[in-house]
């Protein structure tokens, strides 16, 4: 599975040269110019990692990481030409994972995302087969099959599914689920979520009435049990 890193910085040119090493990477990479931009990009898509400017035209890096924070725990990492202890500390200690400070290498750069995504997601270097019963999913082609038959999910379906996929046999609550599947700022009507799990239930399970591995965790959300990779 690809993995997607939003840049926010309004210095294009460098935002640039940094989106062409990561997609040489294979990452996937969107890149914002301000905090406007970024909250937009953030209501309809999720990202594994930000990177984060603190000086933005319209806002401060800082009050954008403060605003992420209140409602997604997606990985960010300040750089910025800003290099003093005390704004490290103060990225730090409102809820940034790392610092940077520019200028810096494109190697060590690479290293720290990866440094951090390893330390956040346990990411390695290939895509995964998840089973459960008579469903196999494959991250990496994106297809799911049960009983050897294909079986068509819709992107947030699949989206879905792979994240409860990468959290198995673990209870994961719906505001989480609404900010990393749907995107941290998604304006999506609270039933979206029961919705697209009753559909998933129609789609795997042998009894979706009495689901046995997509099941409900009563005033909490959601977890996928049974799986085998």
């Amino acid at each position: 599975m690809k993995r997607e890193i939003l840049i926010i910085d309004d210095d294009a040119d460098l935002s640039m040269i940094i989106s062409d090493m990561l997609t040489d990477k294979g990452f996937g990479v969107t890149t914002a110019l301000n905090s406007e931009d970024a909250f937009n990009l953030l209501k309809e898509n999720t990202y594994h990692l930000i990177l984060l400017d603190i000086n933005l035209p319209d806002s401060i890096g800082f009050d954008v990481c403060k605003e992420l924070r209140r409602v997604s725990e997606v990985p960010v990492i300040f750089a910025s030409a800003r290099t003093s202890e005390t704004d490290r500390i103060t990225g730090l200690d409102i809820g940034g994972d790392d610092y940077i400070p520019k200028p810096f290498s494109m190697k060590e750069l690479l290293s720290r995302i990866n440094a951090l995504l390893r330390r956040t997601y346990g990411f390695n270097d290939t895509d995964k087969i998840i089973c459960f019963g008579d469903v196999l999913v494959d991250t990496g082609s994106r297809s799911v099959t049960k009983s050897g038959n294909p079986v068509n999910l819709s992107l947030r379906e699949f989206d879905l599914l792979a994240y409860l996929c990468e959290h198995p046999n673990t209870a994961i609550t719906k505001d989480r689920l609404f900010s990393d599947v749907w995107g941290s700022f998604s304006e999506v009507a609270p039933s979206t979520l029961t919705v697209h799990m009753r559909w998933l239930r129609e789609k795997l399970e042998d009894d979706p009435a009495e689901p046995k591995y997509l099941k409900t965790v009563y005033k909490v959300g959601y977890i996928l049990e049974g799986v085998t990779e």
